[in-house]
């Protein structure tokens, strides 16, 4: 019995942060078919982190419907659609909301970067393009320059 309320505890708290969690989704068509469909499970950090190309997302997809995940083939189809597009191999990270995960993973910079990033824009604002970054102490200009191209701001 302990565990169980324990477990449901757990559950709560990650029901909670994910919902918190919904701004990292663009808004875009697909979104709330997306809300509906992926986060009763889990948070969209699991879906921001990831930058799968559309045969890998259809993947995922098919593997959330065989774990208890529901939708019609269309929503399902709209699911692969928006994730593809925002969350693609080839989509853009924003700079100015992502969380240091996201950072990270994206950009391709060591945590330590990616806090230092997340901590001047906190103190600083927001960037207004690729080349505010090299203002952060302790990120690799080298870095930042060669996945220009990922950023949006």
């Amino acid at each position: 019995m302990k565990a169980i309320c324990i477990g449901s505890l757990v559950g709560a708290c990650f029901a909670f942060a994910g919902a918190d969690d919904l701004k990292r989704l663009p808004d875009v068509p697909g979104k709330d078919t997306v809300v509906r469909v992926c986060t009763k499970c889990h948070g969209p950090g699991n879906i921001a982190r990831k930058r799968l190309n559309r045969d890998d997302w259809d993947d995922q997809v098919v593997d959330m419907v065989e774990r208890g995940a529901k939708g019609t083939p269309e929503e399902l189809a709209a699911v692969v659609d928006y994730l593809t597009a925002n969350f693609g191999p080839d989509a853009k990270v924003n700079v100015n909301d992502a969380p240091i995960d996201e950072l990270k993973s994206v950009l391709s910079i060591s945590a330590t970067e990616a806090n230092a990033i997340a901590e001047y824009r906190q103190d600083h604002g927001k960037f207004k393009e690729w080349r505010d970054l090299l203002k952060v102490p302790g990120v690799d200009a080298k870095k930042i320059q060669e996945k220009a191209e990922r950023m949006a701001f």
